[in-house]
């Protein structure tokens, strides 16, 4: 894949077809865990403007801060805390309509509305190794559609 992507306007669905054998194509010829973690971030995010793309990584207890792209974020959040840690938890992908009714939810930004984290997992192990979090300034921004299309984007990772 060159530098640019290429994305038709369209429907959500759209964009995410159009988009997910680019970043494929990116990934495949690529080794460097932080490199594909940094593209995919930012290819999600000139795709969709979402307010907030990116990783952590498990480290022990903790997730800690990857590649992301968005304003500053909160560094380490701890197993079962918050969107992440719960679904890092859980090994589940998690949709948030709406982050204030979400109970222990990590404010990282008061501008953050709706979320979606999906998690990492080595398949081999059955064991979380990060998750992706998007975040979004708007309410239920986030569905079965972004779900099915993100989880096959982090089975590659």
């Amino acid at each position: 894949m060159a530098e640019d992507l290429y994305i038709d306007k369209g429907s959500k669905e759209e964009k995410y077809r159009a988009l997910l054998p680019q970043l494929k194509n990116l990934i495949d010829g690529e080794d460097d865990l932080i490199a594909n973690l940094a593209n995919v971030s930012a290819a999600l995010n000139e795709t969709f403007h979402f307010f907030w793309v990116g990783f952590y990584r498990v480290q022990g207890e903790e997730l800690v801060l990857g590649p992301f792209q968005g304003p500053i974020a909160c560094t380490r959040i701890r197993r079962g805390r918050g969107v992440c840690g719960t679904a890092w938890a859980k090994a589940d992908t998690l949709i948030v309509p709406d982050v204030d009714v979400f109970p222990g939810h990590i404010a990282c930004s008061s501008l953050s509305r709706s979320e979606i984290v999906v998690p990492l997992i080595r398949k081999d192990e059955n064991e979380v190794w990060g998750v992706l979090d998007i975040d979004s300034e708007n309410l239920n921004s986030f569905d079965e559609i972004d779900a099915r299309f993100l989880e096959e984007v982090c089975s590659w990772l």
